[in-house]
């Protein structure tokens, strides 16, 4: 899948940058909740990337090969805990979209409230619904992607799944007893 990027170092960083740029900033946005932190981490990671671009062979996408080499700094840099400050939406770190301001605020409502229930979760959980659902890595790439068998990401896509479930209906409850007092 590098068929797509320049053979030369500095050609494809550039490249890779445009790319994907703000997924590896979201991602480490993800993992450590601390903007300077994680721009620290994005440069590192196009670092790495330029560096080893010669020995890149290909066998995963260029997407799931930088996701790796985030998730793989995130890891070293925060000792695998995620958010040290109170988290906003990575998504909403993009800032080339453009949207009308009442579509904003709704999705952002909602993708708040799902982030709210997500980081209730383990770091495992929270990790593979992060990279399934904010960054559309199927099974495959994100056993690649965090060095799990994949038979693995998908049980533990499957009750972070569950538990997601139980932590909004728990909530659920919650509020329904709150707003019938």
């Amino acid at each position: 899948m590098k068929n797509n990027f320049a053979q030369d170092p500095a050609q494809a960083l550039e490249q890779l940058m445009e790319s994907f740029g703000s997924i590896v900033m979201r991602t480490a946005y993800f993992y450590t909740g601390d903007r300077h932190l994680a721009e620290d981490i994005s440069q590192e990671v196009f670092l790495r990337a330029y560096r080893n671009w010669t020995s890149f062979r290909g066998e995963s996408t260029v997407k799931t090969w930088l996701t790796a080499i985030a998730v793989n700094v995130c890891r070293d840099k925060t000792g695998v805990r995620m958010f040290t400050e109170q988290p906003t939406d990575p998504s909403r770190m993009e800032s080339s979209r453009t949207i009308n301001v009442e579509d904003e605020a709704l999705d952002r409502l909602q993708k708040s409230e799902v982030l709210r229930h997500l980081l209730r979760l383990s770091l495992p959980h929270q990790e593979v619904l992060y990279l399934y659902y904010y960054l559309d890595l199927n099974t495959r790439e994100i056993a690649d992607a965090t060095s799990s068998p994949e038979g693995t990401v998908r049980n533990r896509l499957h009750r972070a799944r569950e538990a997601m479930a139980r932590e909004m209906h728990r909530e659920e409850k919650i509020n329904d007893g709150f707003y019938r007092s």
